[in-house]
């Protein structure tokens, strides 16, 4: 095992980064793993959009959400980005498709509706439910992104895009959303947990948790962990993404059936926008963990 994580270390460290790592195949919680790092604290990012969507399925199967019901998505959610954050004009949509934007593509304002729908103590309950005791859900993109624009020191109301750009580098690595002790924050054994008790069932009802399976199955983000595998594995993942933060934590079935559950967590040594090396170094870690438990190879 030393063997193939010293290749995923040597894998992150030429990219330009420090990565963290956990992998083991679904439903065998006492067999092989491939650990780098994997009780080590981490950045979720836009990660913790799993276990928000795991509190909105269990609403939805015990009858307390209607999920075709109709909300609107208003300018307190225009936070930029993609989907309904980045529209010009208020959006109404179910809370099922808001559920879709918020895994597939990742869109801030369908997350932080559905969270402030679902509550923080929903998604805590999912947390302690399955013994995530070192997962940290600090509310949602709307405080991720208020507690950014404090430490930099502009005004509420300010573009975050904006202030991001304005900022110095020092600034950048201070803030408190880059620090796992002051954010949403877990491990990557923790976030494979997660991942594994919504595979077998055990994080809410068997409809509950092939619905959050099905939608992650539609991500649209291929530049991760799907870079370092072949035609015929199927992903379903969520990725996560700051400065100097890129993550993608799933489940990767491979074409005879058996699937496996992989966290990578990375933070680089620069806060360049595009870091197309960390991107692929996290598909290659993920490629390498994978073949080790399936075959016991690495490259």
């Amino acid at each position: 095992m030393n063997a193939v994580a010293d290749e995923i270390t040597a894998v992150f460290a030429e990219a330009g980064a420090q990565g963290f790592l956990h992998a083991r195949e679904v439903g065998v919680t006492d067999g092989p793993e491939v650990a780098v790092g994997a009780d080590a604290p981490v950045v979720l990012a836009s990660v913790f959009k799993i276990p928000v969507a795991v509190a909105y399925a269990r609403e939805v199967a015990a009858g307390r959400l209607d999920e075709t019901e109709r909300t609107r998505v208003t300018a307190r959610y225009r936070i930029g980005g993609i989907g309904t954050a980045g529209c010009a004009d208020d959006v109404e949509m179910s809370w099922r498709d808001l559920a879709l934007f918020m895994l597939t593509m990742s869109d801030n304002a369908a997350t932080d509706v559905l969270f402030h729908r679902v509550g923080q103590d929903a998604v805590d309950r999912v947390l302690t439910d399955l013994g995530l005791s070192r997962t940290r859900v600090r509310g949602c993109c709307e405080d991720l992104f208020a507690s950014l624009l404090s430490d930099l020191g502009v005004g509420e109301d300010s573009d975050v895009e904006a202030a991001l750009a304005a900022a110095t580098p020092e600034q950048l690595w201070k803030l408190a959303v880059l620090d796992p002790a002051r954010t949403t924050s877990s491990t990557p054994r923790e976030i494979t947990l997660l991942l594994d008790a919504i595979w077998t069932d055990r994080a809410a009802d068997p409809g509950a948790c092939e619905k959050v399976r099905a939608i992650m199955g539609r991500q649209i983000w291929p530049h991760r962990i799907s870079s370092g595998l072949d035609t015929g594995v199927q992903v379903a993942a969520k990725t996560g993404t700051l400065p100097a933060v890129r993550n993608e934590a799933g489940v990767l079935t491979y074409p005879d059936g058996r699937q496996y559950v992989v966290a990578v967590f990375t933070r680089a040594d620069s806060l360049e926008d595009r870091r197309p090396a960390v991107d692929a170094s996290i598909g290659r870690a993920a490629r390498l963990a994978v073949d080790h438990l399936r075959h016991g190879v690495t490259s």
